[in-house]
């Protein structure tokens, strides 16, 4: 079985076939694996591949997805920690495969599990130990289990406020991994001004504030979106001075300062249903990924939509699942030998599975 991070070298063969071909085998082998295959799909997948998803959502919907189900395979269209994920709530039969282990997501990858233990002894040694930690769940198992650990949870972009409400009542300091986005933007929203928020570099090993120790409410890890960071309130200024009848919908893992300017801002799900549930004839600028974006122009015709950043791009790492990776993943299924198997270290499972039950039930 490979390890997360060791990629198989995919067959000259898939790679070069025509995409007719590839498609043609994929509808086959779904066909004949049957009620033992489960294919969930994120929304940020290329369209190719979302065509054979049997589900779409969000990381942690799709992982509850493939909980309810029964199939022996789920082969996961998303990136690697959304597979871990799944595979942490997965029944003991169950076997997750990522089609491409180069899926990954660089948000998750600006918090390693030596930066976070390193992180955690010099910030207890500085504030002592009433810190709590909460994590995205773009995070890897390491990370949650880390929060797990400590006694912390997991968020998701449409509970995070839920989640950060409850640690807050902890009457803890609370360091947030790894997006300052998230945090800073949820953190306001429940009332913790700017000046009470410090941003923890792990590169430089030094906390950026102004505010003295004892003012210090959050703790923001310094990472980010590589996607949402190409998002800023000058495309809006510029946006509203030639269309203001344009509305701005953006993700919180935006900068503040583009969230500030937006007209609306919330998670991919709540991103989705405002389109959905809007007027014919409305127009709408949405700063997320670039295939959801366009999926959304494509599902409703009668709306005016479009990117924020006219220069978007697709999520690389996303990207990387694609029509060849698929067909090769299920060839494997097929065989008896299925390739790129997620599977978390016993190590990790029992504390990032805390991190994600306390999240529940919050």
């Amino acid at each position: 079985m490979l390890s997360l991070f060791q990629q198989a070298t995919i067959p000259e063969q898939f790679l070069t076939a025509d995409e007719a071909v590839l498609i043609a085998r994929i509808k086959e082998i779904k066909e004949r694996l049957g009620d033992d295959l489960f294919i969930p799909g994120h929304h940020y997948q290329r369209d190719d591949v979302i065509q054979f998803a049997d589900a779409t959502g969000d990381s942690l919907q799709l992982a509850l997805y493939s909980k309810e189900k029964t199939a022996k395979y789920i082969v996961f269209c998303g990136v690697h920690f959304m597979a871990e994920t799944a595979d942490l709530l997965a029944k003991p039969h169950q076997c997750v495969v990522l089609p491409d282990m180069r899926a990954g997501c660089s948000m998750a990858d600006m918090a390693t599990k030596s930066q976070t233990e390193q992180s955690w002894e010099i910030l207890t040694q500085r504030f002592g130990e009433g810190i709590l930690p909460i994590t995205y769940v773009n995070s890897s198992a390491d990370i949650k289990a880390f929060v797990g650990k400590h006694g912390g949870a997991t968020v998701t972009s449409s509970n995070a406020k839920k989640v950060m409400a409850w640690a807050i009542k902890q009457n803890r300091r609370i360091l947030f991994l790894p997006d300052q986005h998230l945090g800073r933007n949820t953190a306001v929203e429940l009332g913790i001004p700017l000046e009470h928020m410090a941003v923890w570099d792990p590169v430089k090993e030094i906390l950026e504030s102004t505010e003295s120790d004892d003012m210090i409410q959050l703790i923001l890890w310094k990472g980010h979106c590589s996607v949402h960071q190409h998002f800023t309130v000058k495309q809006i200024e510029n946006l509203k001075n030639t269309e203001p009848d344009v509305s701005v919908i953006v993700h919180p893992e935006c900068s503040y300062d583009v969230v500030q300017a937006a007209d609306f801002n919330g998670s991919t799900k709540y991103i989705i249903e405002t389109i959905e549930q809007s007027e014919p004839g409305s127009k709408f600028a949405i700063g997320t990924e670039m295939n959801l974006v366009n999926r959304l122009k494509d599902q409703h015709p009668d709306k005016d939509i479009r990117s924020l950043n006219p220069q978007m791009c697709a999520c690389i790492t996303m990207n990387r699942i694609d029509l060849p990776h698929l067909a090769w993943t299920l060839e494997s299924i097929m065989s008896g030998t299925p390739i790129n198997v997620i599977k978390v270290a016993d190590s990790n499972r029992k504390d990032a599975k805390k991190a994600i039950s306390t999240m529940f039930t919050i």
